[in-house]
């Protein structure tokens, strides 16, 4: 039944007064909206185990939706998606769509794109003008083959085809190579690098394609001049935007810059109307109206402004709006229409001609440009990725009439193909080799100088996720970097989290500073890299210490994997993590400052699989209180402490201590608890308990070990440590007797100390096994370590908790609660006193 639009009303009066809400425009809307949201929700979760990007789930939600699957039940489509509802659906989404390419055109930074390189402008040319050829090829077929097809003249049609099949979507690519973290390997920046231009040229195409267009043929002929008029329009607006809207734009945002105190909201408001404005220009030109928004992205300069114009709108457009459309993308789409062994051979036949077109040309420049044939083969797969673009690209042939009901579908259905296939082809195709040649450093011990190698290099990882890390970084650094003679090499690695809510284009730029082009550096981002750079460039002038910045892009489940890797890859002798808790001093006090349970389970995976040693850094304002970093020439000293119980995690902080110490501004202290003489009979058994939580449980080593080597092996490391140190150390002993957990407080909060560096005591003393029952606030710091890193104790020194990389150890367990000899049979018969061991749990 046909239905008067003009007689819909927007809102119902309530089901109370007999309206049934959809009949009416908002909660009919507002129904359509959920559906949508929820099932492209539900099918992302599904498919991201097959590490498909998000715009797959978005392209087969709109298609299962539409009357292809859903909408094959009739009272389906009269009540959730009737005839009506179509203009006012597909306008909330163009409006999505519009305040998207304005997204894009923000991101996009245009001096990049001249720096890409002749290599990725070749490879993209090549990627373009095989299948674009190929296109036109399969355009002749389909005009023969579809009934309708041959309406449509030549030109208009075979350009569409030829833009449809030569397309990269490049937020897309970006978002598959960030899920197979090969962002910042070769393959990955060249892909990227060419599917930048591959993008612009396809605006450039589309562009051409809609002004030849015109009505698609609907009513009386026009004039070829028409067309032409319309191009001069489009090229005029563009020169317009240039010259006169941009310099505007730039004075708005050094009126909006950091040295402002606030953005002016009048700005902001007036730069979100000038979006719609400027689509409406392009739509009256006779071009899209996205072109006018994406133009006026290009316009704003970079920068705060950009950003916080990004943070306003980019999770209600990309979360949203945008999936409305590919919802009513997959409405227009019916399945149906492909019917036959003919229709079904002809979609084979696209899918075919634009994967081969893409991949062999994109392949053919990659040889001719010295790649090899398997990273050349991964290129063209990478670049056969198709998504939004593509989608606008179809829908607008559609609404145009160049494209039928069944070329349509065919052309949605292959989009989807080559996008679903391009991550299983590329793990295929290209897996990177990671065999690590040379020694491996397991622990701090293995890279120090020795009089055979005087030479030998200290190499450290350390990790930074956001700007508040780096004086405390710099601060221990330049501390371990002791003389002329003791080389270190470090290596940054920025760890950045891999989110759905991340623009793609921006995620891509922050993989590397090599002239992609991609978005300015978002402000924090680029404090963070500047920060850094700055810092060690007086250390490189000075030989001391060899800084290489990189970059981990993962999400945070598996951010572990890609700080492993790097420490084996690098050979690095000791991994350095921000701790995810941060105090800042506010108005005389301290606030503590969560970075999330997320950031501490990166922690904690860390430090159960490093390939060598880890420090946990719990930073209380180390380098910017009142002592100065320690420079080779710094007067003003750091006061270190190193407690120590004893056991392999002890003796490894003994040995960073001991590189402190050599430093001629730094300070350190070694305060030794040992138990007092006579003390026999204090036997500990711990017993394991896997049925304990160990969020709030420590966990101990299951190894098994010889108590009498352990001891002998702490004594020697202290004798040796209090021989070679002699004069340069001040060493303290105290008894291990009464509240432990106290005094070791107290240390921490004497305000004598700026760093305090312990032992995790994975295979603790005696003295530290007693505080196994003690309810962890941090259990993966060790009993000792979690009782300085506690806040609100009073504490004001920064604490460094040290782990030992011993495969031996790698087997943890949390533990029951402490029996004393008295108290059981077993733990008598364990020899000497003060002894520990764990229990193997039989039962």
């Amino acid at each position: 039944m046909a239905v008067n639009i003009t007689s819909i009303k927007a809102s119902s009066d309530g089901a109370w007064q007999g309206n049934n809400p959809l009949n009416y425009a908002i909660p009919l809307l507002i129904v359509q909206t959920t559906l949508v949201f929820l099932l492209s929700r539900s099918l992302g979760f599904l498919f991201k185990p097959l590490r498909q990007p998000k715009v797959v789930a978005e392209i087969v939600g709109g298609i299962l939706l539409g009357p292809s699957a859903f909408g094959r039940n009739k009272e389906y489509m009269r009540r959730i998606f009737p005839s009506w509802s179509t203009p006012i659906l597909e306008s909330v989404a163009s409006m999505g769509l519009l305040f998207f390419l304005f997204l894009v055109g923000l991101e996009l930074d245009l001096p990049s794109i001249r720096r890409g390189g002749r290599r990725a402008f070749a490879i993209a040319a090549g990627g373009i003008c095989l299948p674009f050829l190929s296109g036109i090829g399969v355009a002749f077929v389909l005009r023969k083959a579809i009934d309708g097809a041959d309406k449509v003249g030549y030109g208009q049609y075979l350009l569409f085809m030829g833009v449809a099949l030569s397309i990269t979507a490049f937020p897309v690519l970006a978002r598959i190579l960030a899920e197979l973290k090969l962002l910042t390997a070769r393959v990955g920046e060249t892909a990227m690098a060419a599917a930048a231009f591959n993008d612009v040229a396809a605006w450039i195409l589309l562009a051409l394609a809609v002004a030849l267009a015109g009505n698609g043929g609907n009513g009386p002929p026009k004039s070829p001049l028409i067309s032409v008029w319309v191009l001069l329009s489009g090229v005029g607006f563009v020169i317009f935007m240039m010259v006169a809207i941009r310099p505007a734009m730039n004075w708005i945002s050094r009126r909006c810059s950091p040295e402002h105190d606030t953005i002016d909201e009048a700005f902001i408001c007036l730069t979100l109307a000038g979006v719609m404005v400027f689509g409406f220009t392009t739509d009256l030109i006779g071009i899209h109206s996205i072109f006018g928004a994406f133009v006026f992205g290009l316009t704003i300069p970079k920068g705060e402004f950009a950003e916080r114009l990004m943070e306003r709108i980019e999770d209600f457009v990309s979360g949203l709006l945008l999936p409305l459309y590919f919802a009513s993308s997959g409405l227009k789409t019916n399945v149906a229409k492909i019917r036959g062994l003919e229709s079904w051979g002809l979609l084979a036949l696209v899918v075919t001609t634009a994967c081969a077109g893409k991949i062999f040309g994109t392949f053919a420049v990659a040889m001719l440009c010295m790649i090899p044939a398997r990273e050349s083969m991964a290129l063209g797969v990478l670049m056969n990725t198709k998504g939004l673009v593509e989608l606008i690209v179809l829908n607008i042939g559609k609404e145009k009439k160049v494209l039928n009901d069944e070329v349509f579908a065919i052309m949605v259905l292959m989009a989807l193909f080559t996008t679903f296939m391009t991550t299983p082809m590329v793990m295929a195709i290209y897996q990177p080799a990671r065999v690590i040649s040379g020694p491996t450093h397991h622990h701090l011990q293995s890279s120090s100088p020795t009089s055979e190698n005087p030479d030998q290099v200290l190499r450290v990882l350390a990790c930074v996720h956001c700007p508040g890390n780096i004086p405390s970084l710099i601060n221990l650094i330049e501390s371990t970097c002791s003389t002329t003679k003791s080389r270190l090499k470090l290596y940054i690695l920025h760890l950045v989290e891999l989110t759905e809510r991340s623009s793609s284009i921006a995620l891509a730029h922050r993989a590397g500073e090599n002239g992609f082009p991609f978005i300015h550096r978002i402000r924090h981002h680029s404090e963070l890299h500047d920060r850094v750079a700055v810092a060690f460039r007086a250390y490189g002038k000075l030989g001391r210490v060899s800084v290489r910045p990189t970059t981990a892009m993962s999400p945070l489940p598996t951010m572990h994997e890609e700080v492993c890797h790097v420490a084996k890859e690098k050979r690095a002798a000791m991994i350095i993590l921000p701790f995810h808790k941060q105090w800042r001093k506010e108005d005389g006090g301290d606030e503590v400052e969560n970075l999330g349970h997320g950031w501490r389970m990166v922690n904690q995976r860390v430090i159960k699989e490093a390939p060598c040693s880890v420090a946990v850094l719990v930073d209380r304002g180390f380098g910017s209180g009142s002592h100065q970093t320690p420079g080779p020439t710094a007067t003003v000293a750091q006061m270190v402490c190193i407690i120590f119980f004893g056991g392999p995690d002890d003796r490894q902080a003994l040995v960073l201590g001991g590189r402190m110490a050599e430093h001629p501004a730094v300070e350190v202290t070694m305060t030794r608890f040992v138990e007092k003489e006579g003390s026999h009979g204090n036997g500990v058994i711990l017993r394991p308990s896997p049925n304990k939580c160990r969020e709030n449980n420590y966990s101990f080593s299951t190894a098994i070990m010889n108590r009498e080597k352990e001891k002998e092996a702490d004594e020697m490391a202290v004798a040796d440590f209090r021989q070679k140190w002699e004069g340069m150390v001040e060493y303290v002993e105290k008894a291990a007797a009464g509240n432990i957990v106290e005094a070791v407080v107290e240390i921490g909060r004497s305000g004598d100390y700026d760093l305090v560096v312990v032992g995790k005591g994975r295979f603790p003393s005696a003295t530290v096994a007693k505080l196994a029952d003690r309810e962890a606030e941090h259990a993966e710091l060790g009993p000792i370590g979690d009782a300085l890193a506690s806040p609100g104790k009073g504490i004001m020194a920064s604490v460094l908790v040290v782990q030992q990389h011993d495969v031996a150890h790698n087997e943890e367990a949390p533990v029951s609660k402490i029996l004393s000899a008295q108290e059981s049979p077993i733990a008598t018969a364990q020899g000497p006193s003060s002894s520990i061991e764990i229990q193997q749990d039989t039962a």
